[in-house]
């Protein structure tokens, strides 16, 4: 399945999944301030703003499921995406070959010895605290890690996915007991779960979780409570140097949260492939509007077309052009994929949405 956070062009191609709930019903307009970075305020409700765009109806996430705390008997065993791995009950010396991976790994307490980068210029992703990111060793970049620097630093569990490594886990297992998932992204949640499980951290990840639906909750209020929150359309779109803008679908990463909230995308993203996302040209980008728009960019503005997009005429005349939208963090909003990413992200989606 296609990811959120890889920053190399997606097939149009794709498996067309009929979405599987219908939202509730839309009741009365709220009033939306602070949507756009410019702090002006906005008018939210996807028809009493003025836009034309409705909201799409969205699956219900799927339930995350847990295994039982490890015993205390010095290993235990994990179910993954490559069968059963026997892992140490406390592991020490953690290397994760992935942003999701790392972010569970910091908002679990553990300081890996070793990670991979999104990207060859660019460190560790900014919106994690420096202090946590200390000594850790770069071990290369995402799909394409150093096995030689990854054994060197002798490590006693590693964290990846099948998507990023699946290729290499025979060599990667060698090294050290590996604990893949299936995938990135959209599972983001079960995925955490996993690591928990491998990190010998199921208690801490059950309290991770656990404040932040309370923190969704809270957001929500502040919205105006949940029927104002799904009456308000918010797209999240992305511009990506070496391919088309992408506009965020119910089956992101970032379209869970946006459901935790319990707004969401309009129904442009409908028919997206597995549900993820659409791709949209520069001539397109008004399908992107909504009652409030966040984008960011993967890349230079210019190389992304960003500059040239929002600089149009088309963006200019959305709705969200000119009552709400804003300009966020790509490593934050997109990369990340975990818990501390998330609730940094709902932090921002209150201060841009909510009633003031």
């Amino acid at each position: 399945m296609p990811l959120s956070a890889v920053p190399r062009p997606v097939p149009r191609a794709g498996r067309r999944r009929a979405a599987l709930a219908v939202s509730s019903a839309l009741a009365a307009s709220v009033v939306l301030a602070a949507c756009g970075s410019s702090g002006t305020g906005g008018s939210g409700g996807s028809r009493g703003s003025g836009s034309s765009a409705r909201a799409a109806d969205c699956p219900a996430q799927p339930a995350t499921t847990w295994a039982r705390p490890a015993s205390g008997a010095g290993r235990h065993t994990v179910r993954t995406a490559q069968g059963e791995v026997e892992v140490p009950d406390t592991p020490r010396r953690v290397v994760v070959l992935d942003t999701a991976e790392l972010d569970s790994a910091i908002t679990l307490g553990v300081r890996p010895v070793g990670a991979t980068r999104s990207d060859v210029a660019g460190g560790f992703l900014n919106y994690l605290p420096k202090d946590e990111l200390a000594g850790i060793e770069d071990v290369g970049k995402i799909g394409a890690p150093n096995l030689e620097a990854v054994a060197a630093l002798k490590p006693d569990l590693i964290l990846t996915s099948k998507v990023r490594d699946g290729g290499r886990y025979a060599q990667l297992k060698a090294i050290a007991p590996t604990v893949m998932t299936e995938t990135t992204g959209y599972p983001w949640k079960q995925n955490f779960a996993t690591h928990a499980d491998a990190l010998g951290k199921i208690p801490e990840a059950k309290r991770a979780v656990a404040a932040y639906e309370a923190h969704a909750r809270r957001v929500t209020a502040a919205l105006g409570g949940s029927t104002a929150a799904r009456r308000t359309t918010t797209n999240v779109v992305r511009f990506v140097e070496g391919a088309d803008t992408r506009i965020y679908g119910c089956r992101s990463y970032i379209g869970t949260i946006l459901n935790d909230v319990g707004t969401g995308p309009s129904s442009v993203v409908q028919d997206a492939p597995d549900g993820m996302m659409v791709e949209v040209s520069a001539e397109q980008i008004n399908r992107a509007d909504a009652d409030a728009v966040f984008y960011s960019a993967y890349g230079s503005p210019e190389k992304s077309k960003e500059t040239q997009v929002t600089g149009g005429p088309l963006w200019k005349n959305m709705t969200a052009a000119k009552n709400g939208r804003s300009r966020v963090d790509d490593e934050l909003w997109i990369q990340g994929i975990g818990y501390t990413a998330a609730d940094k992200i709902l932090s921002q989606l209150q201060e841009k949405l909510a009633k003031k």
